[in-house]
């Protein structure tokens, strides 16, 4: 299976290429691993109904399942007690630009786009903003593409991994360097559509009402 590899750097970002030599992301590594499992069985991006939150026991405040909602943009339909802390609110339902600079959103879109387009996978390199109360905090994202039960490569499964001391909330990040990965998938053979395992499956809509009738009297 033939991978492409392509890397870019900012150097103009704080820390330079100081996030290159940070300590081990732990949850990163598991997260891609359990990923690249659910690829190897079909040699396909994974299926968002393939995800069973059991795999991913020991990372899950780090993980999230993100909807692509438009050019580089990622919407949280589940997220991690990690990210809650980081932003200082819940993240379910925000877009994941909320924990980014200004400055950086638009080098996250272009790495987000890249899973979907490509198809790849992204990995990218943080540094958090400093302050009062704010002290040195690098980070790692991983972004890898899923497909909804249409088949379609319209949603991520996510990893925000942080090394240092967090701080005061909230923390927002600049990008130091990104990599993607571009993907070799084979064609997609029909298969049955599955349902989410419990865990990574959103709150059920409430059942519709019944039709009814409605009798109206008049007085002549």
């Amino acid at each position: 299976m033939t991978e492409v590899r392509m890397i870019f750097s900012f150097p103009g970002g704080p820390g330079g290429s100081r996030a290159a030599t940070g300590a081990g992301f732990p949850a990163i590594a598991r997260v891609r691993a359990y990923w690249e499992g659910l690829r190897a069985e079909t040699g396909q991006i994974p299926l968002r109904a393939d995800l069973d939150p059991r795999g991913l026991a020991q990372a899950l405040d780090h993980v999230f399942v993100a909807d692509r909602i438009g050019t580089g943009l990622l919407r949280l339909r589940i997220a991690g007690m990690g990210l809650t802390d980081l932003a200082g609110l819940d993240m379910k339902g925000l877009p994941l630009s909320c924990l980014f600079l200004p400055e950086a959103r638009l080098k996250l879109a272009q790495s987000a786009e890249q899973v979907f387009t490509m198809p790849a996978v992204a990995e990218v390199q943080l540094e958090a903003e400093r302050g009062i109360g704010r002290p040195g905090l690098l980070a790692r994202l991983l972004l890898m593409p899923l497909r909804s039960g249409s088949g379609g490569c319209d949603l991520a499964l996510g990893c925000l991994e942080t090394s240092g001391e967090m701080g005061r909330s909230p923390r927002r990040f600049t990008v130091l360097r990104s990599t993607e990965t571009r993907l070799t998938i084979p064609p997609i053979s029909p298969g049955p559509t599955r349902d989410p395992a419990p865990g990574f499956a959103e709150s059920p809509a409430p059942p519709p009402r019944a039709p009814h009738l409605r009798l109206v009297h008049s007085v002549d």
